[in-house]
């Protein structure tokens, strides 16, 4: 098991932790245990639903206060903001950029040939814009995202082997056309993410910010709330775990672990359904809890549409083989709601599980899918513990997302105390709105982002609130940037640089913690922040990477840091915010769901 060390915090987060060695020397705190949290509670007389805000909040390194994560679904960089600032405004919503706009590094860059990546791509075939009037190409088919042909498609950073290693030449698209390989190249423009472009625009971007490893939305989740997919429980991998294969589930990691390649799901749920595995060691929520801070993690679909109505569950008993009383998470919403499906598109779940990295970990997993008992407790209802082992007998900072949008409105309308939002939320949509290709479309993410954003913009919070959107993996669309090998990894499941490697090991240069199976950095991945506090129209060139949001809340917050994460090592998003003035500066932007446009 992996222990946090806790580091004494300079005045300014950005300075914490520079390089994994330094925050490995530095002088440490006793370890905390990820089940110290409700010993802390009784020592500190804290109730569920008392917020250290009560008695006054813990310095921040920074003005936010508040941190929303709206964490989507597989997109690249390319594929959403190749070509912005310009669009081509042939059709959908009409886009012109600011005066000043900075460029992004994109599709308009050189190709190796000659011209541009545009117009003589080296993967044989030339990116084709997404026409939004064609419900077609607003409904795709979902390409390849696995670990192994993610590294293929990159060709040792040449770029050049999408259509063959990732793109998607069998099978249908939810409207019922043809899967094409070289659709993997294809991308949209601010005609059809407007409300994307329009934060662009008036908030910060980065066109410098990686997926911390390759491979699909599991390890992509994970890295966000620990940068660390290493550490699988090999007694806790069942119906089926593929291990040690190319494109499989997981692989041999280090230390009597295994580590995350794939999309098994998490042991600590009931709605698990397939392949599981359950983590070890410490997760972002654990090193909240240990701070007595309040935050949660808010998901589409979450409240089971049948309840819980088992036993309690005794410390230490838990079996997802045998749940009595099972809950059922059958929520479910028509593929392209927003673009007039009813139900001829198909239907998708709500609930994802394999997108809800906290049920992964005892420390902070829900398996019932528990709701919290009041609005008031929500941020703050860690589970007890008998014995060092966890009783599964709260909802444990694991919500539907219903939970949040009741919290932002309640506050907004002046019925609940602004101090109820979570010092730390993650957002995750229901299924048909988060993005992914096949189930979802960039018009029904479009509504969910604008609406939750719009909302939070009308609270008295936002004044210190930040929103990030980011992406867990990029599904395999084209990307022409390449960060170099900043993890090294060697195992049968790696073919970055070669078969079987990924970068090289030798030279006292090995992978974190000694672990295998994090090949990294991979894909480039959106990254936008919206807050008072974020510098306007700037585009951010800082190398960062999932892990790099980790590390903001950990400096932010003074949590310390997690021994073998990417946190330590990943670059700040210190660039995107303007901390120099008194207050934030950067105008509200309420937009139109429906358009992406501002509101009028």
């Amino acid at each position: 098991m992996k222990l946090i060390r806790l580091v004494a915090i300079p005045g300014s987060l950005f300075m914490v932790g520079a390089t994994l060695a330094a925050a490995n020397a530095a002088p440490a705190a006793p370890a905390v245990s990820p089940l110290s949290t409700a010993a802390a509670q009784q020592a500190n007389h804290q109730q569920p639903g008392q917020r250290l805000a009560d008695a006054g909040s813990p310095p921040t390194a920074t003005p936010i206060k508040h941190l929303v994560v709206i964490y989507q679904e597989n997109v690249s960089f390319d594929h959403y903001f190749g070509t912005y600032p310009n669009a081509a405004n042939t059709d959908g919503q009409p886009f012109t950029p600011l005066p000043g706009t900075p460029q992004v590094n994109g599709l308009n860059s050189p190709a190796p040939g000659g011209g541009t990546l545009l117009i003589n791509n080296p993967n044989g075939a030339n990116p084709r814009r997404y026409d939004p009037a064609n419900v077609n190409d607003l409904l795709t088919c979902d390409q390849n995202h696995d670990y192994t042909a993610e590294q293929q498609a990159f060709n040792g950073g040449k770029m050049d082997n999408f259509i063959s290693a990732v793109g998607t030449g069998s099978g249908m698209s939810a409207t019922g056309q043809p899967c094409q390989a070289k659709d993997v190249m294809n991308y949209y423009d601010g005609n059809t993410v407007t409300a994307l472009w329009n934060y662009a625009q008036r908030f910060a971007m980065s066109d410098n910010s990686w997926g911390t490893v390759f491979g699909p939305s599991t390890p992509g989740a994970i890295n966000l709330i620990s940068g660390d997919t290493g550490g699988v429980d090999p007694a806790k991998e069942i119906r089926g775990v593929v291990k040690d294969q190319p494109n499989g589930d997981v692989v041999t990691g280090g230390d009597g672990t295994d580590t995350v390649i794939g999309d098994p799901q998490p042991f600590y749920d009931d709605c698990s359904v397939r392949n599981a595995v359950a983590l070890t060691g410490l997760n972002v929520g654990d090193l909240l809890n240990a701070r007595g801070l309040s935050w949660g993690w808010f998901e589409g679909g979450f409240a089971p549409t049948t309840p819980y109505t088992g036993p309690g569950t005794p410390a230490g008993t838990y079996n997802p083989l045998n749940v009595p009383g099972r809950p059922v998470c059958g929520a479910r919403h028509p593929i392209g709601a927003a673009l007039g499906g009813t139900g001829q598109f198909g239907f998708k779940g709500d609930y994802v599980p394999h997108h809800e990295p906290f049920q992964y970990y005892a420390s902070t997993a829900n398996p019932h899918h528990l709701p919290p008992v009041s609005l008031q407790a929500v941020g703050t209802d860690t589970q007890t513990y008998t014995n060092g082992q966890p009783n599964f007998d709260t909802a444990n900072h694991q919500y539907d997302l219903s939970v949040f949008n009741q919290i932002v409105s309640g506050i907004a309308a002046g019925q609940l105390s602004p101090n109820l939002l979570p010092a730390v939320s993650f957002v995750k949509a229901p299924g048909y709105q988060d993005g992914h290709a096949f189930y979802s479309d960039p018009i029904d993410e479009q509504q969910f982002l604008v609406n939750e954003i719009n909302a939070l913009q009308q609270t008295p919070d936002w004044s210190s609130t930040a929103v990030i959107i980011a992406y867990d993996d990029s599904d395999g669309w084209y990307d022409h940037a390449f960060s170099g090998v900043t993890n090294p990894s060697q195992g049968i499941a790696d073919a970055l640089t070669g078969p079987g490697t990924c970068g090289d090991i030798q030279d006292g240069d090995g992978p974190l913690a000694g672990e295998m199976g994090r090949c990294g950095y991979g894909p480039r991945l959106p990254l936008l922040v919206i807050s008072p506090w974020a510098r306007p129209n700037f585009v951010d060139h800082t190398l960062t990477n999932q892990a790099s949001i980790l590390r903001f809340i950990e400096g932010n917050w003074h949590l310390g840091r997690i021994d073998g994460s990417f946190d330590a090592t990943s670059g700040t998003l210190a660039s995107m915010f303007n901390f120099s003035t008194p207050q934030g500066t950067t105008p509200v932007l309420l937009l139109n769901p429906a358009t992406g446009q501002p509101q009028t």
